[in-house]
């Protein structure tokens, strides 16, 4: 598939990489349809794109849930006559350690039921229900070229205080590769892009102290880039040879 002939799904588009994703698709000529949940930020990111050489479209749509995203993509494919592409990047934090001891009152505390499902919701039923919504369009109109990207992390190996996100992430690779075997029969691609510790403005707000601590287990010694990432992305859309498998893209942090 050659990039500058999609159009293409972005969810979580209005901020950080998901942001730079669907300016990326758009200089590359793509037609994109933006989906986040905040109208205000999506509206920054149309007024961004609007001298680009693709079209973006942007949509306000919670991914957690199935009415809005078969709405969402029911007004997109007639909005764009049909698409062949998903990156599923919306995600959310809730970081806590299962079991915590406060050492001055001995009180415990623990992670939330509320906040394990509230990521598990959007890190990885939003991916499935969007999936779905595209490859159910895809193959009732006579089936691809299509291809599906998931956003995981290197996270998915298991990161302390991160248990309701890593299960999400090692979840979504899992999928990967069972959608992958599923969906090829009628031309449909999906593989994972794993980003270790990237520039977004999450990292952006950390004490300089415990960035440089981060950084010390990172072989390259620095954060990656959002336009690296899409490069990742970009490899994937344009290989058709590439189905099933997650590309680790981490500054060598998992070696």
């Amino acid at each position: 598939m050659q990039i500058a002939n999609m159009k293409v799904v972005v969810t979580g588009a209005a901020s950080g990489m998901g942001k730079n994703f669907a300016l990326g698709f758009a200089r590359a000529g793509a037609g994109v349809a933006a989906c986040d949940i905040d109208p205000e930020a999506l509206a920054a990111l149309a007024a961004e794109a609007k001298d680009l050489p693709g079209t973006v479209r942007t949509y306000t749509c919670d991914v957690a849930r199935e009415e809005a995203v078969e709405g969402f993509f029911d007004q997109a494919w007639a909005d764009f006559d049909g698409l062949d592409g998903l990156v599923n990047n919306a995600g959310i934090f809730r970081d806590a350690l299962l079991v915590k001891k406060d050492r001055k009152t001995g009180a415990i505390r623990t992670m939330s039921l509320k906040h394990w499902q509230q990521v598990l919701d959007v890190d990885l039923t939003g991916p499935f229900l969007c999936t779905r919504a595209l490859a159910s369009r895809v193959v009732e109109h006579d089936g691809g070229p299509a291809v599906i990207i998931n956003i995981s992390s290197i996270s998915r190996h298991g990161n302390m205080g991160q248990g309701n996100y890593s299960a999400a992430k090692a979840g979504l690779v899992a999928d990967t590769v069972l959608w992958a075997k599923e969906l090829a029969r009628y031309g449909i691609r999906v593989a994972a892009i794993a980003p270790g510790f990237i520039d977004t403005p999450i990292l952006q707000g950390m004490r300089p102290d415990a960035l440089e601590k981060m950084l010390k287990g990172v072989p390259l010694r620095r954060l990656g880039k959002a336009d690296e990432i899409f490069a990742g992305i970009r490899f994937v859309c344009e290989c058709d040879y590439f189905t099933g498998r997650c590309l680790d893209i981490d500054g060598g942090l998992r070696l």
